[in-house]
Order: C-alpha cells, then structure tokens, then sequence
C-alpha cells in the first residue's frame, strides 16, 4: 500500500470529525517541524480552508523526508527550507513552480553561563568552532532536516567534522521541539529556527546566545508535486494552494502571524 494511502486513511479514520467534512476537498502537503511546530499552521491553514474550501492535511517531518514524499508522490505540494534540495526536485522532474514564499533565521541556542563563550563572537562559524573546541554538548536534530542540514553546512564551514559517538555532540533523530527539549535537559548548545523557540516553553537555563548573522538567513519555498510523474496528485486543489500562499492574501496572513508581539515569518513571494 501506498504511503499516501496509509496517510489519507490514517487521517481519514483518526482526524474527520464528521461525514460531511470527509466529503470535503483536500489536499497533502508535506513540510518542515518548524513550520508544525511553531503554530504557523495552526493560523494559516483556517484562513486558507475559509477563503477556498480546501482542507490542507500536514505531514510535518525534516525537510529531506518531505522532498522524499514529492519524489515519491505521497503529497500533493512541499513546503520546506534547503534551496539545494528543493532544485535538485525540480531539475529531476519532481517537483514543479518552485516559489519563494517566506523567510526567518536561524539562532544558536545555549547555555545562559555560556561556557563555550560564543556570544561575544558575532559570527557564527567562529561559534560553532569555539563549541567544538570547548568540547561543550550539543544537541543535533540529526534528522535531515532543513535546519540539519544548515547546521551541517555551518560545522563544514567551521572545519569541524563533529562524530555522534556518545561524545559532546549527539544526534537526535527528532523534530525542532523534541531536539529543544534534549538541549534543555542537557544543558546543550542547539541550532533552531527562531519561530520553533519563540514558542517553545521548556526553556529552562537556555537562552539565545547567538543570532542575526546573515549566514543564518531561512528561506521557506512552495513546490508542486509533478502529476506528469504523479498522477495520483490532487494537481487543482494543490494550484489553489500554491498561488494562494504565494499571493497577496497567503503572504498577508504569513505577515500577521506573531508569538507576543513578534513577527516570526517575513513574505518573500516575489521579491
């Protein structure tokens, strides 16, 4: 059975909360944890449902497990932040109408004593080489997310070649939230996406100890899986979708959606 067809009946079985709701249009779409998790969704998608109809059903993962559903065909349309990837999709054939449509940043979080001392850096390779240096535990999504992936780029970049062996670095395996939470209880330096910790409550003694560095720019992009390759894909609905979100009334939304008062997602849709 196909992943799709597991998920559609998962949902179907687990999230319908009527007959008439399951007789409504929707659509798949496979994105990023940080998108889940920091309550963007939770905001966007009613407005969206509202203004079309169209119910949007979330498969939240790392960025490289969505781009493996489009590949696959197991969604309808991506939402997901590694440029490198998402143009490998589409030069494939995968994916088409690869549209920008909003950006954050990254920040390095850490402990508030600091020990690695990397607030006083400003530049975050130079950081990323003092935790290593410092030996100072860090806690990696290890997920192929796209913040994995940012965090993989930034060691690279630093000349450290960090090894998940029980050491100072270890890799989770686990979403935005759940690596927030090792980090915490760990006492952990840890890469995020700023919109994930702006939500995220299970502070304890972390704080953020490094930002604003333009290296940590996060561009999010909207793709449509190919129905030419896919013909299983919802390819309408997922249009709607699309030029929606990269529209004025998508990108208006995106804009509104704040946590106490700070805008976390900036439109980039045609710029």
């Amino acid at each position: 059975m196909k992943w799709r067809t597991i998920v559609s009946l998962a949902m179907a079985l687990g999230l319908v909360a009527s007959a008439g709701w399951a007789d409504e249009p929707f659509i798949v779409v496979a994105s990023t944890t940080s998108t889940q998790q920091s309550g963007l969704f939770d905001f966007l998608l009613p407005k969206f449902r509202q203004a079309t109809g169209i119910e949007v059903r979330v498969v939240a993962v790392g960025t490289g497990q969505a781009l493996q559903l489009g590949e696959r065909g197991d969604a309808d349309a991506l939402l997901v932040h590694d440029r490198v990837g998402e143009e490998k999709l589409v030069a494939a054939g995968h994916a088409l109408d690869r549209r920008d449509v909003m950006y954050n940043d990254f920040v390095v979080i850490g402990p508030k004593d600091d020990p690695a001392g990397i607030k006083s850096t400003g530049d975050v390779v130079q950081a990323m080489h003092k935790i290593a240096e410092a030996r100072s535990p860090f806690a990696s999504r290890g997920d192929d997310s796209g913040t994995h992936r940012m965090e993989r780029r930034l060691w690279k970049l630093a000349a450290v070649e960090p090894v998940s062996n029980g050491g100072w670095y270890r890799e989770l395996g686990s979403g935005m939230g759940e690596t927030l939470n090792t980090a915490a209880a760990m006492d952990a330096y840890v890469l995020s996406d700023r919109a994930t910790w702006a939500s995220f409550k299970n502070r304890r003694n972390l704080a953020i100890l490094l930002e604003r560095d333009a290296r940590l720019l996060n561009p999010y992009s909207s793709m449509l899986v190919n129905p030419g390759l896919h013909p299983s894909v919802k390819a309408a609905e997922a249009r709607i979708w699309h030029d929606w979100l990269t529209g004025p009334a998508g990108q208006a939304v995106i804009a509104s959606f704040a946590i106490d008062g700070e805008q976390l997602f900036f439109p980039s849709a045609g710029k």
